[in-house]
């Protein structure tokens, strides 16, 4: 017997959707399994998932994977999740806010060396995903569906608009690549945006030596004030004198008059090595 479709199981379950939660199903197959072919999870792999929604992705994801440890945070979809996860063995929802637990807490769930998937509520995305960027869990990689434009400063390069902080925070703990753009019409309920998976490959060791507080430090002072020159920035954020922090900048072989969004992460990192 086939599952009942995804708005079929929400309606006889009598769901009703958060929007404060941010809860946009998935429900097309083709789209699912592209996902989980971008993520490169294989049966090795133990998967966490996060944003269990309708049990779409997932149920796709265990398809493939050794192993899915779902987290949802809206304990309404376990009537959802009944039915649309039926006949699944290897994958446990865990009804648990992750971003409130531990490393110790996940790790004692999921393990160490996992794969992170997910279809974000839009609201946190840049959160959930250096939250796990940043941890000690080992994490291999991110594949993540998120708002376009997110996805834009995401992967975006020096001298552009969408060139940010968070771009160069990616880019210190790994590369990412926007992998598909998704219309808003894939979607169900439909949203008000598109949106594009992005994946995101762990690198460990990157940054291996140098001080990586100090890069993030700088990072962080550089697009403070977006319109004002890396001088002046740097000189707020260290508390020091416009005319050091222009000195050190020329040091680093930069244009005294140079603002954040033209340095790469290497130039950070040469720079950091004034401070």
């Amino acid at each position: 017997m086939d599952t009942p479709s995804l708005k079929d199981i929400v309606k006889s379950a009598e769901f009703r959707f958060n929007k404060a939660l941010g809860q946009n199903f998935i429900s097309d197959k083709n789209l699912l399994d592209a996902i989980v072919a971008d993520s490169g999870v294989t049966g090795e792999d133990t998967v966490v998932e996060i944003g269990t929604g309708g049990g779409t992705l997932t149920r796709a994801l265990a398809a493939v994977a050794k192993r899915v440890y779902s987290f949802e945070v809206d304990e309404n979809l376990k009537k959802v999740l009944s039915v649309s996860l039926q006949g699944v063995e290897n994958a446990e929802v865990i009804f648990r806010d992750v971003l409130k637990m531990s490393d110790a807490g996940i790790r004692d769930i999921a393990g160490d060396g996992f794969k992170v998937v997910a279809n974000l509520p839009y609201y946190i995305t840049t959160p959930l995903v250096m939250r796990f960027l940043e941890s000690d869990l080992g994490v291999q990689s991110l594949t993540v569906m998120v708002q376009q434009e997110v996805a834009d400063r995401f992967v975006a390069k020096p001298n552009t608009a969408d060139y940010a902080a968070i771009t160069l925070a990616i880019e210190m703990h790994g590369s990412a690549a926007v992998t598909r753009r998704v219309s808003r019409n894939m979607f169900y309920p439909v949203p008000n945006v598109d949106s594009a998976v992005v994946r995101i490959d762990v690198n460990g060791t990157k940054l291996a030596g140098e001080n990586r507080e100090l890069v993030h430090k700088l990072v962080r002072a550089a697009f403070a004030m977006r319109r004002k020159t890396l001088a002046n920035n740097l000189s707020v954020a260290f508390n020091i004198d416009k005319q050091t922090a222009t000195d050190r900048i020329v040091s680093a072989g930069f244009s005294p008059l140079v603002r954040g969004e033209a340095l790469s992460l290497d130039d950070y990192v040469a720079l950091s090595r004034l401070f």
